[in-house]
């Protein structure tokens, strides 16, 4: 008999290969779903070769951003399942699809192979409330799959701050100044940086300023969505 673990989270068909969590044909609609984007910002573009006119006037400090599709249904849903729901098994689920979608732009020659992979972190106290970081789970799988390091203390978030959900854009930036510490030498290393959704980038910003102080090489942030 065939258990919930063995049907597509989306269509609930029967899965050939139980642990990918999402059939072939709803994976293949996700990842073909994404409209052309600039493969630095991660927004709408003509070209998904070559920067937009955004970034050439002025460019994200990472190097590349690579996402599996927009923020809406049904991704974002079970990105707020895995987040907000304590629905852990989605983690590897999600993890696969951004996997797939790194390894398509990396056959493009839009982005590298990093040396190191970090995941953004949550302060100790919202850890200990949720019980678990969801951006780890989807980085260690794919560090795992990918044969690259993976250092789950190399980031912390040293200061507590009002949840970004609540602020605008610029708020969000003010919010995040001085947040984050790097515990690791990132010196000479194309470091990729895991989040589930990245929406003005505030984040991935200020971490990536901080990883490039500390003389990274590089920085490509990866997430399961992008808010457009």
């Amino acid at each position: 008999m065939l258990t919930i673990n063995a049907l597509c989270w989306l269509c609930q068909q029967p899965l050939w290969f139980h642990h990918h969590g999402i059939c072939r044909v709803c994976a293949d609609g996700l990842l073909n779903a994404r409209e052309t984007s600039c493969p630095r910002c991660g927004l709408p573009a003509g070209n998904r070769r070559q920067c937009c006119g955004r970034c050439l006037l002025k460019s994200p400090p990472w190097e590349s951003l690579v996402y599996v599709s927009a923020y809406q249904p049904p991704l974002s849903l079970l990105v707020k399942k895995l987040k907000h729901q304590g629905a852990t098994g989605l983690a590897q689920v999600l993890a696969r699809l951004l996997l797939l979608r790194w390894q398509e732009e990396r056959s493009l020659q839009i982005c590298e192979k990093p040396d190191l992979i970090l995941n953004v972190p949550l302060h100790a106290y919202r850890h200990w409330r949720r019980g678990y970081n969801q951006t780890e789970l989807l980085a260690k799988p794919l560090a795992r799959w990918l044969g690259i390091e993976y250092r789950r203390a190399g980031l912390a978030r040293i200061r507590a701050a009002v949840p970004q959900q609540m602020l605008h854009a610029r708020a969000r930036r003010r919010n995040l100044r001085g947040a984050f510490s790097c515990a690791i030498d990132v010196a000479g290393r194309t470091v990729a940086l895991v989040d589930d959704v990245v929406t003005t980038g505030s984040t991935a910003d200020e971490i990536t300023h901080l990883l490039l102080m500390q003389r990274a090489k590089a920085v490509q942030a990866w997430c399961i969505c992008r808010t457009l």
